[in-house]
């Protein structure tokens, strides 16, 4: 038998070597010049931050193609961190759509070249509406620059690729900066982790912003018992609890096991008893639970987002995780079961 190995599998043709090569180098190259343009950025972005800080209306963000695009996307990045903000389309503002500006709005507007002939045309209308006016572009002599309250200077950027004619370096480092602006903004106004969540109720993300008393079973749905109790014992009396007339009871696989002065001390699931019982350790179950009892079990506390309570679920593949309070004593238990119930469908 032939001991050659198979080349054809262990290398990689060089077409595809330069496709990668060619991916690489556009990363780069757009890499690079997003750490040009924060080594540059001066006291216009501070003044920007400023304005819209003190924004009493609304962030109204306009741009046209392919800016107009990433407009759409830190519009939205604004509205989710606490700004109310909103797109409008340049063309579309001179039919009809500037009704929506009130004098106490910003207008954040995004133009590589600043020269964008519907966003020019805009300009104009924006003074007489009497908005303070944000500008994102490469010069600050082009006519967006020079007729901006503020200009965020890109400088001259050349576009990715071997062409580099279509937008792709000058919309990602438009995007960078919004995105900056939007989360400096969020920082200045205190915008918490709470208020987060406020917006972001559904999938996963929602999910992980949610906290633990919102999801922890507690009361009547524990099985708590003090770890001198026989390992029979805790089973016959913490498995017959039931909670208030017409609540669905949601039996944990765990019982939590605590010291005379309730803080917790062990944890013990239905998985361990039956190891014991398979392992034939039958004269165990008239011991004490705490020589069986897992010691020190890994625990979370109540103030801790739930996100905290699904890592630690999944770094050590565990089932049941113990809320404690800041003494120590066991106040809930997250379940695995209802942290999978809560995901959205497509997870």
């Amino acid at each position: 038998m032939s001991t050659v190995p198979n080349l054809d599998r262990e290398v990689i043709p060089v077409s595809e070597m330069e496709r990668l090569r060619e991916g690489r180098d556009i990363l780069r190259q757009e890499a690079r010049a997003l750490d040009e343009i924060a080594r540059q950025l001066d006291g216009a972005f501070c003044a920007a931050v400023s304005r819209i800080e003190h924004c009493t209306g609304s962030l109204i963000v306009t741009g046209m193609g392919k800016a107009g695009l990433i407009g759409h996307k830190i519009a939205a990045t604004f509205a989710s961190l606490g700004t109310r903000a909103t797109f409008l389309h340049p063309a579309e503002a001179i039919h009809g759509d500037l009704g929506l500006l009130r004098s106490d709005d910003v207008v954040l507007a995004l133009s590589n070249s600043g020269e964008t002939d519907e966003l020019c045309r805009l300009l104009p209308m924006l003074r007489r509406q009497g908005v303070a006016i944000i500008a994102i572009t490469g010069r600050d002599t082009s006519t967006l620059g020079r007729e901006a309250d503020v200009t965020i200077t890109l400088g001259t950027l050349r576009e990715a690729g071997p062409l580099g004619l279509a937008p792709t370096t000058s919309t990602t480092a438009i995007l960078a900066v919004g995105d900056a602006l939007a989360l400096v903004v969020s920082q200045v106004r205190g915008f918490s982790r709470e208020q987060f969540a406020r917006f972001h109720p559904g999938g996963s993300l929602g999910l992980k912003l949610r906290t633990i008393p919102e999801i922890m079973r507690r009361g009547w749905q524990l099985r708590i018992a003090d770890e001198t109790a026989t390992v029979r014992d805790v089973f016959s009396t913490a498995s017959r609890r039931h909670g208030p007339p017409g609540q669905i009871t949601r039996r944990t696989g765990a019982v939590i096991l605590v010291d005379a002065a309730g803080h917790l001390t062990g944890i013990f699931t239905d998985s361990d008893l039956a190891r014991l019982l398979e392992s034939h350790r039958e004269e165990q179950l008239d011991r004490p639970i705490a020589e069986v009892m897992t010691r020190q079990p890994k625990t979370v506390s109540l103030t801790a987002p739930l996100a905290d309570a699904i890592d630690i679920l999944s770094q050590f593949h565990i089932s049941e995780l113990p809320v404690i309070d800041t003494d120590g004593r066991p106040v809930g238990l997250v379940d695995i079961t209802d942290v999978i119930a809560l995901l959205p469908d497509e997870q």
